[in-house]
């Protein structure tokens, strides 16, 4: 049986979530999660995340219908960091991107190399 108490949070009680599309592989997205948040994505598999900077807790496409729901979580080797595969609806960026990481460093500059979606 997983027992959340063996994970590593940090000293705010939080462990990084990356959030991948369980299909393509694709990376959408890094959130926060404490053991609450994790408790209610385990219960629900709609992935909730610990907003820092509202400091409560954030379902994923509550406000904005692009919900992630759980297909598999994953614990790295040191027990500090999650993976979550996912199936995403919708952008997963607040940009409204399919991924928060749109930006790349190429011949030293930054380039969007993805363009905000038509889908609402």
């Amino acid at each position: 049986m997983f027992d959340p108490a063996t994970l590593r949070f940090d000293d705010r009680g939080l462990i990084p979530a990356i959030a991948q599309d369980a299909a393509s592989g694709e990376v959408l997205m890094l959130a926060w999660m404490n053991a609450e948040s994790l408790a209610r994505t385990l219960e629900t598999g709609r992935v909730t995340y610990w907003s820092r900077s509202r400091k409560a807790f954030w379902t994923k496409g509550e406000s904005s219908g692009h919900v992630q729901r759980l297909v598999e979580m994953r614990i790295d080797c040191d027990r500090d960091c999650l993976l979550l595969l996912v199936d995403q609806s919708g952008p997963a960026c607040h940009t409204n991107r399919r991924s928060c990481f749109y930006t790349a460093i190429r011949d030293g500059g930054e380039v969007e190399i993805m363009a905000p979606s038509t889908q609402s």
